[in-house]
């Protein structure tokens, strides 16, 4: 198993100390180099020393989190964040495909989070930093761009590029307005709880659609709609009342 050297960056000495006895306890992989009360604190830790993943709080006085990623020259390590947002930011983290812990730390999440910063090589991009920092700062409006884990790496999409999605297996493909095709290795369940109802609607167990990009639907039994690049897309019996009701008030 790979050892991992990390720093932890939180104001308050009490979460640093019981975030350093859940590493101990559940993530044995993992070595606590350094304890930061700051962000300027981590900022000359840094100067000197390389850590493999980074255990930041996003809320200090004096810096926040986001303050102290914009600082840095480079990141050359993976990055956890320890949060206590909900809702809106919660979907700004998964849009940018940023790795989170919410407060109070469930120690099955933490090690979850863990084996996955174990099993990256990559250290996660400025890009990806700053696409999550341009999602904080929206708060409650609609997101418009997403991070996209393929085997090519991340990639970053415009919503108004994803003409729709369509299930393989564990598997999601994004058809793009480009003609460009993008594997994401995760499930369409997934995507559906994430993109914008307002935007996207899943139209069939295997495909999402975007509403804006909707030529026609043609009725009956095996009803379909047909995108206006041409692609045809079922519609489930299940689903399609309240596509209808949808497509409708989109007109």
């Amino acid at each position: 198993m790979k050892q991992l050297k990390a720093i932890i960056v939180d104001d308050e000495e009490l979460a640093r100390k019981n975030l350093e006895f859940l590493l101990k306890d559940f993530c044995p992989q993992v070595e606590v180099v350094h304890l930061a009360n700051s962000a300027n604190a981590a900022r000359q830790y840094l100067k000197d020393h390389s850590v493999d993943v980074m255990f930041l709080d996003i809320e200090m006085p004096n810096g926040s989190g986001f303050d102290l990623l914009e600082s840095l020259p480079d990141i050359d390590f993976k990055i956890i964040f320890i949060t206590a947002y909900h809702e809106y930011a919660l979907k700004a983290f998964k849009y940018s495909a940023v790795d989170y812990i919410l407060k109070p730390i469930d120690p099955e999440e933490l090690e979850k989070a863990v084996n996955k910063a174990s099993k990256s090589g990559s250290a996660d991009s400025k890009e990806k930093i700053d696409l999550l920092i341009e999602n904080m700062g929206k708060k409650g409006e609609s997101l418009n761009k997403i991070a996209l884990p393929s085997m090519e790496g991340l990639q970053f999409v415009n919503l108004e590029e994803i003409i729709y999605c369509e299930s393989e297996d564990n598997y999601t493909q994004f058809f793009l307005t480009n003609g460009k095709k993008i594997m994401v290795s995760k499930t369409i369940k997934h995507f559906e709880e994430l993109l914008d109802e307002n935007k996207f609607f899943r139209v069939h167990r295997s495909n999402i659609i975007n509403l804006e990009y909707i030529d026609r639907y043609v009725k009956g039994e095996g009803g379909y709609v047909v995108m206006k690049q041409g692609a045809r897309v079922p519609v489930s019996r299940r689903r399609k009342e309240a596509f209808l009701q949808l497509f409708q008030h989109q007109q």
